[in-house]
């Protein structure tokens, strides 16, 4: 009986690969080791900054002729007509469809892949766990092409009564008004598939935090008269919180810029189509309309209309990381 009260409570193991943390287990180097290492990983650090800051400059200098010759307003204008001598191009469809499909499919992956990791760490058995998290993890090798594929032709017919059926009760709001896309070729199933390719993301990041919570957290919450999910609501989400933001942003950086999918499943719309707000609608997303546009790229102005748009999906992409890494410093800061 002596020698085992004061035990530690052996932590549960993370399915998603990996491990609690051993800060006293580490080995030390001696100094020039630790010299090395600091200078290599400050030399991948800078390398890093240093290609994200040319990627900007490539883009902004090839774009910012097109953007001098545009005779249209870049930001507001539907237009897209860069053949010719005049060109008149903007980018307000794209960034709609770009932003409404993506927030469709992190309204859908979130809360999913969040309840997803919630059961395979905390409520699964070990037998399960591991071979779950294996499973979910595979779908992040499905290639893209697959999954868009699929979607247009298994998935779509039979998504395509729910359409109808949302346009019929809320038909009356411009997110689901009646347009002339037929079919499922909509952003709102375009936002369907991207929430299943997130999907890996999500679950996988949330669950390797939920794993790493303080056993003795959970077992004092558990202690003082706590249900299951009265513990993991108290414990195991506020502590995963930043974890479920970082992995929420990673998978809506990678829903901005899917492009062979959204190329297969929505729909383009004709030069001069009249704006709509409807998520039944189709369009153009930035990535799909830079690939669809490859074989417009003759010229060096019609080039750059397309890198302008990429220019702006390149910003969009920096900014919502960045809002993720200030909420998640925020968060940290205040539960310190």
């Amino acid at each position: 009986m002596s020698g085992t009260t004061g035990a530690a409570p052996t932590a549960r193991r993370d399915p998603f690969g990996g491990g609690p943390s051993d800060p006293q287990g580490t080995r030390k180097t001696g100094r020039l080791g630790d010299r090395l290492f600091g200078g290599a990983a400050r030399g991948a650090g800078l390398l890093v900054i240093a290609i994200v800051v040319l990627v900007g400059v490539f883009l902004l200098s090839r774009a910012v002729p097109a953007l001098l010759d545009n005779r249209a307003n870049f930001l507001t204008s539907t237009e897209w007509s860069v053949g010719g001598e005049s060109q008149r191009f903007g980018i307000a469809t794209m960034l709609w469809v770009t932003v409404a499909s993506s927030v469709v499919a992190m309204v859908i992956a979130v809360p999913l892949g969040v309840s997803v990791a919630l059961f395979i760490t905390q409520y699964a058995p070990t037998w399960l766990a591991r071979p779950a998290a294996g499973l979910v993890q595979l779908l992040a090798a499905v290639p893209s092409i697959v999954f868009g594929i699929w979607g247009a032709y298994v998935v779509g017919p039979y998504f395509e009564p729910v359409q109808n059926l949302l346009n019929s009760v809320l038909g009356w709001t411009p997110l689901f008004s009646d347009t002339t896309v037929s079919g499922s070729s909509t952003i709102l199933f375009a936002g369907v598939v991207l929430a299943i390719m997130v999907l890996p993301i999500v679950t996988a990041m949330s669950g390797e935090i939920f794993a790493q919570t303080p056993t003795t957290h959970r077992e004092g919450a558990l202690a003082l008269g706590a249900t299951k999910w009265e513990m993991i609501r108290t414990t195991v989400l506020p502590f995963g919180k930043p974890g479920v933001i970082s992995a929420a942003m990673l998978g809506l950086g990678r829903a901005l810029g899917e492009t062979v999918a959204v190329m297969i499943i929505l729909s383009a719309l004709a030069d001069g189509t009249a704006w709509s707000w409807s998520l039944l609608n189709g369009g153009e997303t930035f990535a799909s309309k830079i690939a669809n546009g490859a074989p417009e790229f003759t010229t060096p102005l019609q080039t750059g209309a397309y890198i302008a748009a990429g220019l702006v999906l390149f910003v969009l992409t920096f900014v919502v990381n960045a809002i993720a890494r200030v909420v998640i410093n925020r968060r940290k800061a205040f539960t310190e």
